[in-house]
């Protein structure tokens, strides 16, 4: 049994990333097979598909930290054949082959049954970004942040974790403030539900230890100055989710924010997350947000364009989520 697939591999001249015919032989350990679907292209998909990253530290490696697709064989007790099921992270596309080929074969415990009613592309269309979207408004609920206390603000709005985040935050109650550098996408970013625009030039720069107060809650996914800008204009008692790194992964900030303001900042990691807070975002997704919003913020696109995806969402040229789709 032959299957295509993105897989990279190292020389001593670099990393070398392209399609490639396996085979049913070349699959890793674990006790479930999965016929994948779909997956999907988050910004750390498009870091390995460059070539130039970090992100597979095993070779040679399957790309891809999403997958969705159908139960071929299990020796799991938890699933059979037949059965629809997703994996986001656990180490896919890092050090176990992921979701960029037709099979993969994965460990049975990773794996969460689709919700129901929903299709692979569905939850491809969350994806890992949209996901971790949900695990940050779990965070900030969790950390007491209140819509009463005032707005929250969302970076990086019109990405994947982004356009996720406005929607929820907005189901949740909360008025959203969304930064973005393409101003083209208002219209977008208010139809998911945010009630305010800014630039995200106006948080781009050095922050100030303290500065004026204006939102009681943020999801970031931008990092360094961006961040650091968050933190010094949260309310008291505020909460700033971090869960992405686009700008940078320094923090050039202060303790002030924590000690004169009571900010709490909340580091959010999606690979290792238990399962346990993994079903209760999968839970909220599943309950609060808006198919039809998430109909909106997607596009499908064929594995074969993968690569160009994958350059396009590094130029910040995606809008929301793009499902792969296999034939």
């Amino acid at each position: 049994m032959t299957f295509k697939a993105i897989r990279v591999g190292k020389t001593d001249a670099g990393q070398n990333v392209q399609f490639v015919e396996m085979d049913a032989r070349d699959l890793m350990d674990g006790d479930v097979t999965v016929r994948v679907t779909h997956s999907t292209v988050n910004y750390k998909d498009g870091l390995a598909l460059s070539g130039k990253s970090a992100i597979p530290r095993k070779f040679p490696l399957v790309l891809g930290i999403d997958l969705a697709g159908v139960v071929e064989s299990s020796v799991h007790d938890g699933f059979r054949p037949g059965d629809a099921v997703f994996v986001n992270g656990f180490g896919l596309g890092e050090t176990h082959s992921g979701g960029y080929a037709q099979l993969a074969r994965v460990k049975g415990d990773w794996l969460l049954k689709n919700p129901e009613g929903w299709s692979g592309a569905d939850v491809m269309a969350v994806g890992t970004a949209g996901y971790t979207a949900a695990l940050s408004v779990d965070a900030i609920e969790a950390a007491g942040a209140t819509p009463a206390m005032g707005p929250a603000v969302v970076t990086g709005a019109a990405g994947g974790v982004g356009s996720v985040a406005i929607a929820l935050l907005a189901r949740a109650g909360w008025s959203v403030i969304a930064s973005t550098g393409r101003a083209e996408e208002a219209d977008y970013l208010k139809s998911l539900g945010a009630s305010e625009i800014i630039e995200r030039a106006s948080l781009s720069g050095p922050a100030k230890l303290l500065g004026k107060e204006r939102w009681a809650a943020g999801v970031d996914s931008v990092g360094s100055h961006t961040l650091a800008n968050l933190l010094s204009q949260t309310r008291y008692g505020g909460a700033i989710a971090a869960c992405g790194l686009a700008g940078g992964m320094d923090l050039p900030t202060s303790v002030a924010p924590f000690i004169l303001r009571g900010v709490k900042l909340l580091g959010i990691d999606s690979v290792n997350c238990p399962l346990v807070p993994r079903r209760a975002a999968w839970a909220r997704i599943a309950r609060d947000l808006d198919r039809a919003k998430l109909a909106q913020m997607t596009t499908i696109a064929p594995f074969e364009r993968l690569f160009e995806i994958g350059a396009e969402i590094l130029a910040g040229k995606v809008r929301g989520r793009v499902v792969i789709e296999f034939g």
